[in-house]
């Protein structure tokens, strides 16, 4: 058995299963971890979603991205299209309401053992522990029969550090916005939603360089593909860019092991 962990699919799916088929994927003996944006930006968001689906919850683990937060509010009504999508098979589907009541069952994030998992980091202030919790208020809004109003208020950059007194959409929005969307926080914890390139800020680091250090599971993520492909001993980053031309990437969380696809790209240029 082996437990891998997969960059941002975005709809290619191709590439994804010529991945799996690369690394031997068995779904009756391996797991497969993903690490949010299932969809989006890529042609095939629709096959990726009932693929992924398929496999079942034995075979597979996958926490929310903000592609897949901004689809569940453009089926809802509240999100604008973007240029760039690429999610109208997906909204046009016969089983578009299965589909999407099971992405909007998906955890935010996700431990086990020496790992755990979420889109795109975890505030400083915050141990894995205390994350876990948060994020499960943030699931059990979105699980919740009134799952529309929540929907309704998660847009929007603010406010853009925690606090324990937060309360309400607030509180619940900094939660995603975290775990997500951030790249670069301040050591205090202050986010910035503004640069998406490698380049820092003044005055900001990159998330996993403003975590205190702990002794905690090695984190599991991806949404940076400006940062690319990014190993060490706290953070396996796993964003290789697979929509924008670079690769798709299998990491095997028992030893380190790591295949990457290389992706004709289906966006123009690299992210910015």
């Amino acid at each position: 058995m082996a437990t891998y962990a997969i960059g941002d699919v975005q709809g290619c799916y191709d590439e994804l299963r010529a991945l799996l088929a690369r690394i031997g994927f068995d779904s009756a003996r391996d797991r497969l971890w993903f690490v949010g944006d299932l969809v989006n930006r890529g042609p095939k968001s629709l096959e990726v979603l009932r693929f992924v689906r398929s496999l079942g919850d034995g075979a597979t683990v996958t926490v929310l991205g903000n592609h897949d937060l901004h689809l569940l509010c453009l089926a809802e009504g509240f999100a604008k299209r973007r240029k760039d999508d690429t999610l109208d098979a997906v909204l046009a589907a016969p089983d578009a309401a299965d589909l999407l009541g099971w992405l909007r069952g998906r955890p935010l994030m996700y431990r086990e053992g020496a790992h755990a998992m979420v889109h795109a980091g975890l505030l400083p202030q915050w141990d894995i522990e205390r994350a876990l919790s948060l994020a499960a208020e943030v699931e059990a809004a979105l699980r919740a029969p009134g799952y529309r109003e929540f929907l309704a208020e998660l847009y929007g950059s603010k406010p853009t550090r925690w606090g324990d007194a937060l309360e309400g959409w607030d509180r619940l929005r900094v939660i995603v916005n975290a775990m997500t969307r951030m790249r670069f926080c301040s050591p205090e914890g202050v986010m910035d939603f503004h640069v998406k390139s490698d380049k820092a800020p003044a005055g900001y680091l990159p998330w996993f360089e403003a975590r205190p250090t702990r002794d905690e599971p090695k984190i599991v993520c991806g949404h940076w593909s400006a940062l690319g492909l990014r190993l060490t001993a706290r953070v396996s980053a796993l964003d290789a860019g697979c929509v924008w031309g670079g690769s798709l990437a299998a990491l095997r969380l028992e030893d380190g092991a790591l295949v990457q696809l290389p992706c004709r790209g289906y966006q123009g240029v690299t992210e910015e």
